[in-house]
């Protein structure tokens, strides 16, 4: 449950980041603290992947999104 509940808060970091990084370029600046947090989200996704190797893929993604809220919600 441990690396599930890693891969899946690398995976909402990084998505969450992804405005930042819009909002960057639009204004001119150079995206620092975006990039940064989609490295933090790459390396928790790396670890939970690496930790358990055939557990990730993008048929399971879901399954692992229901199962860390499912463990939350009980």
């Amino acid at each position: 449950m441990q690396t599930d509940l890693i891969f899946v808060v690398g995976v909402i970091i990084s998505i969450f980041a992804i405005p930042a990084i819009v909002s960057a370029f639009l204004d001119g600046r150079a995206p620092r603290a975006p990039a940064l947090i989609i490295l933090i989200g790459a390396l928790m996704i790396g670890y939970a992947v690496q930790q358990r190797p055939m557990s990730y893929s993008l048929d399971t993604v879901p399954e692992v999104f229901l199962r860390v809220v499912a463990d939350f919600t009980r």
